[in-house]
């Protein structure tokens, strides 16, 4: 039975220095995908006001999908549990690249923005179409 490829990687790198160098890349990563996140929460209101619904459905069902993932997870994003491979440390943001107060408090100001946007979509959907 083969082992996985990057837990094997991850086991062999056990110095302080391999463990920091991992853990830039996974919070690089993190923050990367948090980006993209926020802005499709951004783009779906956009995306309505242009009339541009079945991008802004689109939009949804991704960032749904992403909801989906953190609820089967806890609420916690798996990426924040590849980091704590690598440091002991549990700050709000020891995971990604975002200040310790948008970190603590990133689902519920994302989480609001994004029913605000879908509401805001489907308002705008139900006034072209209705």
């Amino acid at each position: 039975m083969m082992s996985h490829p990057v837990r094997h990687l991850m086991s062999n790198h056990r110095s302080g220095s391999a463990n920091a160098s991992w853990l830039v890349g996974v919070k690089a990563a993190h923050t990367i995908v948090w980006t993209f996140f926020v802005a499709c929460i951004v783009a779906i209101p956009y995306a309505a006001w242009h009339g541009e619904h079945h991008v802004a459905a689109w939009i949804t069902a991704v960032v749904a999908g992403e909801v989906l993932l953190l609820a089967v997870n806890g609420w916690r994003c798996p990426m924040t549990s590849v980091a704590g491979r690598f440091t002991a440390e549990r700050r709000e943001n020891f995971d990604i690249y975002l200040p310790v107060w948008l970190a603590k408090h990133n689902k519920l100001i994302f989480g609001a923005l994004y029913v605000a946007g879908v509401l805001f979509a489907l308002v705008h959907w139900m006034q072209a179409f209705g």
